[in-house]
């Protein structure tokens, strides 16, 4: 009878993995998200004196929502600003090959044809397209032959104005510190926006000033209509083409045509570079404008030997300081008409978190604004108490197996052990 048994085991054991396959596929399951993949843009910010290159990332399966595009690497081109190959075309476009290669490397190869790459120029190139509109012409088709050899989308290069440059880093400073409408995945929600930041941008060749204006500007042309996330926003934005000096700089700056400045603002790029040499290197206080016009006089009345031993690691940029900082005080002062409480709500800032300060993000966000999101990707789950259940009935099989087998293998008892 035993054996009997025991040769139906094979089909029962089959027939128990059958029955186990069937409860499997009639259990209920749902779809689960899968984690995003991330998505990269590039934007190559080609200034006056030279030329970075930032890498940007976000999820896939996610709009340029507030906050959630952030800043994956960045590079800085060796060299002057790509304005300086005037003369050189093909070298404009040679000294981008290094932080390029760079992207290759950064960027994930399967990312690589899906990659927006942009470059943007600023007041260098402004100026030589105003003074020599063939090199400056000659100047971008080199970059752009350059850039179109690589696997990236290439999106075009081309010439910001000024007032492009500050809008789109105040659209940066206020994105990265998420003072916009924000919209969750799908448009399901969003919370209010808190008060915008004004942003104050310096390069080597311009300076901008940006912020929402609560009455209008005397200068029309200086108003942007600007609409972000769903909601219509009126920006002044005011920008300096050139450093000027003495009373040129004087005439320049109070010629400036601007609604009066309130609210907090957020000042970058040699905005903070200026002020945080004075701060730590030279150790003076720039908490007022007051402090700002006793700082600058302080440190250009330094000796070059004085500079050096304060400063020993400024390098190039030493003789700078102080016609720059000149520039700053004049410029808050005289240009923007910031009073004493006014400059007390301005914050020196190279960074929002690990993303830098600039127009290269703005930039970038409202050129892409349009690209559709990708659909998350979905698998099947079972609930745990499920998954748990089919565990232990499995289990019970092996060990009913297990048991089988261990009486299959007893030997019987003989007759004469009775």
């Amino acid at each position: 009878m035993a054996g009997k048994l025991l040769s139906l085991l094979p089909p029962a054991l089959l027939a128990a993995a059958g029955l186990a396959g069937l409860l499997l596929l009639c259990v209920p399951t749902r779809d689960v998200r899968e984690p995003p993949t991330l998505k990269y843009g590039i934007v190559l910010d080609a200034g006056s004196s030279h030329t970075s290159m930032f890498i940007y990332k976000w999820p896939a399966d996610k709009e340029n929502d507030t906050g959630i595009v952030g800043q994956h690497s960045s590079c800085d081109v060796r060299g002057g600003g790509i304005s300086s190959y005037a003369d050189n075309p093909s070298g404009a476009g040679q000294s981008l090959v290094e932080c390029l290669d760079q992207a290759l490397r950064d960027v994930p190869r399967e990312r690589h044809a899906g990659t927006p790459l942009y470059l943007g120029a600023t007041a260098g190139m402004r100026l030589l397209n105003l003074t020599n509109p063939g090199a400056s012409a000659n100047v971008l088709a080199a970059v752009t032959q350059t850039l179109t050899q690589y696997p990236f989308d290439f999106r075009g290069a081309r010439i910001l104005s000024g007032q492009d440059e500050g809008v789109f880093g105040w659209v940066t400073a206020n994105y990265l510190l998420e003072n916009f409408i924000k919209y969750g995945w799908a448009g399901r929600w969003f919370r209010p926006r808190k008060g915008t930041l004004g942003a104050m941008d310096l390069g080597g060749a311009s300076t901008q000033l940006t912020f929402e204006a609560a009455s209008p500007a005397e200068d029309p042309a200086s108003e942007v209509p600007l609409r972000l996330y769903g909601q219509q926003y009126r920006v002044y934005t005011h920008s300096f083409l050139c450093y000027g000096r003495d009373q040129v700089l004087q005439r320049l700056l109070a010629s400036a045509l601007q609604p009066p400045v309130a609210g907090d603002f957020i000042a970058f790029s040699a905005f903070f570079y200026t002020v945080d040499f004075l701060r730590t290197a030279m150790g003076l206080p720039v908490a007022t404008l007051q402090q700002l016009e006793a700082a600058v006089v302080t440190v250009c009345n330094q000796t070059w030997s004085e500079l050096q031993a304060r400063a020993p690691g400024a390098g190039a940029r030493l003789p700078n300081y102080c016609p720059v900082a000149m520039f700053v005080q004049q410029l808050l002062s005289r240009g923007y008409r910031f009073d004493e409480h006014a400059f007390s709500r301005v914050t020196f800032q190279k960074k929002a978190g690990d993303t830098a300060v600039g127009w290269a993000l703005g930039y970038m966000l409202n050129l892409t604004n349009m690209i559709p999101a990708d659909p998350p990707g979905l698998r099947k789950a079972t609930d745990f108490s499920s998954w748990v259940a089919l565990l232990l009935l499995f289990a019970a099989l092996l060990l009913a197996a297990l048991v089988l087998l261990l009486r299959r293998a007893r030997p019987a008892k003989s007759p004469s052990a009775i």
